[in-house]
């Protein structure tokens, strides 16, 4: 297997001193999706948090192309190639989806023709207000513009939320196929367990803040007693 893009090697993290994830180890390769999974609470959020130096770690490492980032801000991170759609999209409404595109960092160019290749229906609201696109649009918006970015690793913090199932089972695919074709390593929070497995390549599953369960994602999707007793801390 080829080194890993995100290396987590024994995260715990947490706020004001408190852990709500702990000893966690975890890894993401090039062109691999990985499903981070759990009830609410458990601490994937938190995970992601962390990962992009939003949330300081308590104790462990965070790794990016072996490069420890524990003297790295957010911003930097950022600039090393991590891009986090935060749960709620992250997107301004007030802006329209052309806008979005020349946001970035000093000298950063997003490459438009990324976002509009893997997500072709934004062509046609480019002017318009992300206020007045339905939730569908907005995840296109959130994850396109996080694609324009050429990420090296790409973190969707649970991208169903306030959409029906059927318009997550749209939009995942897309993701995955973009892991696969860029080489990009993608770190997924979703709360729709089946159509998260149905992307990934591997599963990990939180409960009360600890690893239960890691797996290769087919066998997950076939062991819902598996994941059931996960959820219930019982793996």
């Amino acid at each position: 297997m080829s080194a890993p893009v995100l290396s987590l090697t024994g995260l715990t993290a947490g706020y004001n001193g408190s852990a709500v994830v702990r000893d966690l180890t975890l890894e993401v390769v090039a062109g691999e999706v990985v499903a981070l999974l759990g009830p609410n609470g458990a601490g994937k959020t938190t995970t992601l948090r962390a990962i992009s130096g939003i949330v300081r770690p308590l104790t462990g490492s965070i790794r990016l192309d072996g490069n420890d980032l524990a003297r790295k801000s957010p911003t930097a991170r950022a600039q090393l190639g991590i891009a986090h759609v935060p749960e709620g999209r992250g997107i301004f409404f007030g802006l329209t989806v052309a806008e979005h595109f020349r946001l970035g960092f000093p000298g950063e160019r997003l490459d438009t023709d990324i976002a509009y290749q893997y997500f072709p229906a934004l062509t046609e609201v480019v002017d318009r207000r992300a206020g007045l696109l339905s939730g569908g649009q907005q995840q296109m918006l959130a994850l396109g513009r996080a694609l324009a970015r050429k990420p090296r690793l790409l973190m969707l913090d649970e991208m169903s939320l306030g959409l029906a199932p059927i318009v997550v089972e749209r939009l995942l695919p897309v993701v995955s196929a973009y892991a696969r074709e860029s080489g990009c390593a993608v770190l997924l929070v979703e709360q729709h367990i089946q159509i998260a497995l149905a992307v990934a390549d591997h599963g990990y599953v939180l409960s009360h803040g600890e690893l239960v369960v890691h797996e290769r994602a087919d066998v997950l999707r076939g062991d819902h007693q598996l994941i059931l007793s996960s959820y219930l801390g019982e793996g």
